[in-house]
């Protein structure tokens, strides 16, 4: 058996890429490389490891055998050159930061993004003297006027938690690659691979939390960085060796590779229930607004049919009377779980002005377009019929009138 396939398609690499049973007793499954440390046959090839010289596995802080199957991979799947693997999407994107960016440099920064993210760069990087410059990415103009010459990063969320605004990736890093010295970063966590991949599009780094879709059952938390050889091995050495020390166990790589065997199957079933879930809010009464990439509606729809294979499975939405009655709605589920967190099989409600975007201020809320009332849905595996049910009886509950789904979809599956 091949142990790369490399010429094969997405979900035959997320199950076989990197892997020849027969080099490990026949084990169909890979082993788990429990150890911490690693021996070396001679002092040579130890000082060899040490100076980079030679790729043998010395310490699971800088490689582990289970961790290097698994970022292999993630290179594949994101077509990129080299992975590596943290212990949470935040520890992915702390190190990815604290590698290449100084003291005295910029970052310009998208609208909207993660709440963790958000504080990382106000109350981390702000304070160790890197300038975080908030811009309009959908704006190419606002882009090119806010480069100067201390600018050495664009970094982005498409599609944005929890607003679901997408970001040309092209067109940004087409942008961003005219100025000198600029590093395109890009967090492709609500989409994965399957459903868009950043590098293809210009991007120089992909992050993830891994603990979202890739993973998809909730029981670990995990983060990738994916980019070329030599930029992943300066983001392993200095951001995750020496800088952050957030490596990711052997055991939640093992699970990580569990849960790519499915990635497909699963983001096609988040993707077809979250189109429904989203057509038929969007056909209520009671809803105000709903935004979701495969909703003909969504503002950046032609975007959305260039850039990723399916919408995915996020939706946004505020119901009408605002967050007093967007917190009776989410009282009232019963089949969707109140919690943070994505991409779960299960499907999850929860209010991000109180929650996972709580670090904002308020106004700061207002000024990145985070509305009080807004709710977000990560649309889960469950037969659609029970989860529109569901939405049915706690829209019933806050006055609504009955939910019913649209016959026909609106976001062809491509």
């Amino acid at each position: 058996m091949h142990t790369k396939h490399t010429s094969f398609g997405f979900s035959t690499r997320a199950i076989h890429h990197g892997y020849d049973p027969l080099d490990h007793h026949g084990a169909l499954v890979p082993p788990i490389y429990l150890s911490a440390t690693f021996a070396f046959p001679t002092v040579e090839y130890g000082a060899a490891c040490f100076a980079g010289e030679a790729s043998g596995h010395f310490y699971t802080r800088i490689s582990n055998p289970t961790l290097a199957l698994l970022e292999s991979r993630m290179a594949s799947l994101e077509n990129g050159e080299a992975a590596v693997a943290f212990s949470s999407g935040m520890g992915a994107i702390a190190a990815t930061f604290w590698t290449l960016l100084r003291p005295g440099d910029e970052i310009i920064v998208s609208q909207t993004l993660y709440g963790c993210t958000f504080a990382l760069l106000h109350h981390g990087l702000g304070e160790f003297g890197i300038k975080v410059r908030h811009v309009d990415l959908t704006d190419l103009a606002a882009l090119q006027a806010a480069f100067s010459p201390a600018t050495r990063m664009v970094y982005c969320e498409t599609p944005a938690n929890p607003t679901l605004r997408l970001i040309d990736i092209a067109a940004v890093a087409e942008l961003a690659h005219q100025q000198p010295n600029v590093t395109v970063v890009v967090d492709n966590t609500y989409c994965t691979p399957y459903l868009q991949r950043p590098l293809e599009l210009g991007a120089d780094v992909v992050v993830h939390s891994a603990t979202k879709y890739l993973s998809g059952h909730g029981d670990i938390t995990a983060g990738i960085a994916v980019s070329n050889q030599a930029l992943a091995q300066r983001i392993r050495l200095q951001g995750l060796k020496d800088l952050t020390g957030a490596v990711m166990s052997p055991q939640d790589a093992a699970l990580l590779m569990r849960g790519l065997k499915t990635l497909g199957l699963r983001m096609d079933r988040h993707c077809s229930n979250a189109q429904a879930v989203a057509e038929a809010l969007q056909a209520h009464p009671a809803v105000q607004w709903v935004t979701y990439p495969g909703l003909r509606s969504f503002p950046q729809y032609e975007l959305a049919n260039r850039q990723m294979k399916l919408p995915g499975g996020m939706i946004a939405f505020e119901l009408k009377g605002g967050i007093e009655t967007g917190q009776r709605f989410m009282n009232a589920l019963q089949l969707f779980t109140r919690a943070i967190s994505l991409g779960d099989a299960e499907s999850l409600a929860q209010h991000p002005a109180s929650m996972t975007h709580s670090t904002y201020t308020p106004e700061q809320r207002a000024q990145h377009g985070i509305s009080e009332g807004l709710v977000r849905l990560s649309v889960g595996l469950e037969d659609v019929a029970d989860l529109l049910a569901d939405i049915q009886q706690a829209l019933a509950k806050c006055n609504g009138a009955n939910l019913r789904p649209t016959t026909t979809s609106a976001y062809a599956l491509k």
